[in-house]
Parts: C-alpha cells; sequence; structure tokens
C-alpha cells in the first residue's frame, strides 16, 4: 500500500545550504526583513532581507531547511546579500 504523505515528500526536491533558487517574493514574514514564497510544491521559503522584493521574482541562496509537522521550510537569503555569500 502506498501511502500519499511518504509519496509526496519522497518526490520533493531536496535543497541544501548554498543551492540557489529563483523564488518569487509574495508576502511579509512574520519577522522585520523577512519575506515568503512558496514552491510549485507549496514548501514555503522564508527570505531574510526579503520584505523589499515582495511582488518581485529574485535569486535567493538556500541557508537552511526545517521540517515540521506541517511540512518544510526552506530559509533563504537573496543571493546579492553580502551575507548570503
Amino acid at each position: 500500500v502506498l501511502n500519499i504523505n511518504d509519496l509526496s515528500q519522497a518526490i520533493r526536491p531536496n535543497f541544501l545550504p548554498g543551492d540557489g533558487m529563483e523564488l518569487k517574493i509574495l508576502k511579509q514574514g512574520k519577522e522585520p526583513q523577512q519575506g515568503v514564497g512558496y514552491l510549485n510544491d507549496g514548501t514555503m521559503v522564508v527570505v531574510e532581507e526579503g520584505r523589499e522584493y515582495i511582488g518581485s521574482e529574485i535569486d535567493v541562496v538556500v541557508t537552511g531547511s526545517l521540517q515540521t509537522s506541517a511540512g518544510r521550510m526552506i530559509f533563504a537569503r537573496p543571493k546579492d546579500s553580502i551575507l548570503a555569500s
């Protein structure tokens, strides 16, 4: 028997710190200066220093990820950020 949740977890792309991606910043995060976007699979990406890019599509660099009961969250910074390098 296949578990749909296990299957969806297995086919999600893995992102490691230092990986880059293009992301549209859709809304403000919970903390000042954060922006939030989503991958095609619904994974939330929290972008530090991303608030100023709301409504824009930018290149980001992954800084970490977290698995929660609600799903996976990815943390990133804008590629042109000094702290991303």
